[in-house]
This record gives structure tokens, sequence and C-alpha cells, in this order.
């Protein structure tokens, strides 16, 4: 019985290391000229609190235009930061994280929404919790 033990311990070691090749189909990718790297965005976590303030990355914000000069100036800076490296390629993606207070008035995160889309913004998601 240890022996058994002993030997599946030892196998599921190798397979997490490894050692032996786990099953699948091996497949030669074809090639092609126009081959586009795909690079994922990079996120940014807006919050809208119930109290009326938003927050950008750490920052709190008053009113929604300030968030605005500072979520364009971290676009902008992506932008020259995207054009300036080989890595990625020019025009990064800014994905937007949206956290809501749930006491949040909706007219908040519509005016959110349409701020980031009126700014170039097209990436932007919602987050919730699971409910219990």
């Amino acid at each position: 019985m240890i022996d058994v033990m002993m030997f599946l311990l030892v196998f599921f070691v190798l397979i997490s290391i490894n050692v032996i090749p786990a099953l699948g189909i091996k497949m030669n990718l074809p090639s092609a000229n126009s081959v586009k790297e795909d690079h994922p965005p990079v996120r940014v976590i807006l919050g809208i609190g119930s109290d009326g303030t938003y927050q950008l990355e750490g920052q709190t914000f008053a009113s929604l235009e300030g968030l605005q000069a500072s979520l364009l100036a971290i676009k902008n800076q992506n932008e020259a930061k995207s054009n300036s490296t080989a890595s990625r390629p020019s025009g990064a993606r800014l994905a937007v994280i949206i956290n809501g207070d749930e006491l949040s008035p909706l007219q908040r995160l519509v005016d959110v929404m349409d701020m980031l889309k009126s700014n170039g913004i097209d990436s932007m998601t919602i987050a919730a919790k699971k409910k219990q």
C-alpha cells in the first residue's frame, strides 16, 4: 500500500514539473507575414463612491472633471510609452475596471461610462461580487 502511494506521489510530482510530457495534439502553427502581436491591455481601476466621490488608482476626486483629467493623463502616458517601446504596438489599449458602491446612484455610473466613451476608451468592465 505504501509503495502505491509513493508511486502516485512521485508520478504527480513529475507531472507537475513537466518531466513527463502532458498528452495533447502537437501542432506546428502556420506562418504569415502580417502577424499582429496581441498584448494585454493596461488595466486601470476606477471607483465610484456612494458619497459622490471618484477614485482612480488610489487618488480621490470630488468631480468628474478631475477624474477625466487624470484618466487622460494616464491614457496619454500609456500611448507615449507604447510609441517609444518596441515591445508594445502603438495604440496600446487601456481597460478600465469600474468598482461602484452598491448605494451610488446609477446616473454616476452612466456619467463615467459616457466620459470614458467620449475620450476614446471603449474597454470597460463593471466589477461585482457574487451574491451569497
